[in-house]
């Protein structure tokens, strides 16, 4: 009995522990340019085990707020300053073609080029301009009905080999099956947007028809963003629910 409120203890601790550093993330309380302390000064600090801190630094990791590079430290993942982003882990981030894994999805390939990144899409792939990226547009079709139109970059060096016969196919997939890399999770951004040039062309909407626009940087398990995406969907073929689970003695 006393080992199994001992668990209880330590587990609770470790979250306590990485809520706190999730606030200070939040607050710039650590220069977002260089690495945070190490583990043994944060067990230190906050008095508990180097094991406890470490699993209090996973799961932020899990999280894609921090990521951890080799001989460096521990860093945070700049597009996670972002306000108003989503969490979600990586059990949650299935891609569309998982997701929809009851129906018949098909993809067309719209767009696909590799060139060097703008400055926006460098600094939430966390990579420098000279990197070349993915440049990929497809719609996504269920049923043979058009559900979604994607725009992803994905940094080139990272993700390799993508063609189209991946395109058309799972590129999640592609990730996990054939380059055997381990997708953690999503900062996501949902929004309301009106409908462009071609989202009426290849979503059939209206020119007064919104679409619901999930902005999306996806990272691997050691914290690196893999992918910088704009999905947009049709007003009347999406569906976005979450869970909210209120922990006591927080």
């Amino acid at each position: 009995m006393k080992k199994q409120v001992s668990w209880w203890c330590e587990m609770k601790k470790y979250e306590l522990i990485s809520e706190e550093i999730r606030k200070r993330i939040g607050t710039a309380y650590y220069p977002e340019d260089q690495p945070i302390p190490d583990e043994n000064s944060l067990a230190a600090e906050f008095q508990c085990s180097r094991m406890t801190m470490k699993r209090a630094l996973d799961l932020l990791v899990a999280e894609g707020l921090l990521f951890r590079k080799r001989g460096h430290g521990t860093f945070i993942v700049k597009a996670a300053l972002n306000q108003g982003a989503i969490n979600v882990s990586g059990h949650e981030n299935k891609g569309f073609t998982k997701v929809m894994a009851d129906k018949n999805v098909t993809t067309q390939i719209i767009h696909f080029d590799v060139h060097f990144p703008s400055e926006e899409v460098a600094a939430h792939l966390s990579i420098d301009s000279t990197t070349p990226v993915y440049d990929i547009i497809r719609l996504r079709l269920v049923d043979e009905e058009p559900y979604v139109l994607e725009k992803t970059f994905m940094p080139v060096n990272l993700i390799k080999g993508i063609d189209e016969k991946v395109l058309l196919g799972s590129i999640y997939g592609y990730i996990s099956n054939q380059l055997h890399l381990k997708i953690a999770g999503a900062h996501k951004k949902i929004r309301a947007a009106k409908s462009d040039q071609l989202d009426q062309q290849y979503l059939g909407c209206d020119p007064t028809d919104p679409v619901l626009e999930v902005e999306q940087v996806a990272y691997l398990n050691a914290g690196q963003p893999f992918e910088y995406s704009f999905s947009h969907h049709r007003y009347d073929k999406f569906d976005f629910s979450t869970v909210e689970i209120t922990k006591t003695g927080r």
